[in-house]
């Protein structure tokens, strides 16, 4: 295998299946951008009585069985991990919450350092938490010394969807993932590969 070559996980969590989609669109870039590419999404932590109610939730909980829950041996395999949270009052959910926070022994080692990172999201309304859910997202990378690799404006579609911060869609499970964020899971993705094949060939010792 190439020197080059990268691993990217996916890692989200998703009740009712906007944030996975979005997962599976940016697993879907990276590896055409050409990155080894592993999605997983969290444990799921609210009781089965909750997602039977919610028609939408039980669908997506049925789709994606088959998707692994993430480990530890994940975030060890990967150069770049790509985390996706919808809000839950302008914040990440306790799902993925939950599997960051198991990370402290990993953290610890200082295994979790020099990877890069990035995150996506969802509401259901226009100002529902975007923004603060990211950045509260990236708090973790700063802990972990990551390298924190957020797509910006650097691609003119980026004016179009408007967040500098991680690809994010309005719109709950009715509402389809639009053009702008199919497109702005293309640019995080190729960005998110771009630079971590610049960093781990920087970091190689044949370098």
């Amino acid at each position: 295998m190439p020197t080059h070559d990268v691993n990217v996980a996916v890692i989200y969590y998703s009740a009712t299946g906007t944030i996975a989609e979005l997962a599976r669109l940016i697993a879907d870039a990276a590896e055409h951008a050409g990155a080894d590419v592993r999605l997983r999404r969290t444990a799921e932590l609210a009781p089965q009585s909750a997602i039977d109610a919610n028609p939408a939730w039980a669908a997506n909980t049925t789709a994606t069985a088959d998707i692994l829950e993430a480990t530890h041996e994940d975030m060890l395999w990967a150069d770049a991990v790509v985390f996706g949270s919808p809000t839950r009052f302008g914040n990440v959910t306790s799902q993925l919450k939950q599997f960051i926070d198991t990370l402290g022994g990993l953290w610890q080692q200082g295994r979790l350092a020099d990877k890069v990172y990035s995150g996506f999201t969802a509401s259901a309304t226009a100002h529902g938490g975007q923004e603060s859910t990211l950045l509260a997202l990236y708090h973790s990378v700063h802990h972990f010394g990551g390298i924190l690799v957020a797509p910006g404006y650097t691609d003119p579609a980026k004016f179009t969807d408007g967040n500098p911060y991680g690809t994010s869609h309005v719109g709950g499970p009715d509402t389809p993932v639009d053009a702008n964020a199919r497109t702005a899971a293309r640019i995080q993705a190729e960005r998110v590969v771009k630079l971590t094949k610049a960093i781990k060939a920087g970091l190689s010792p044949a370098s």
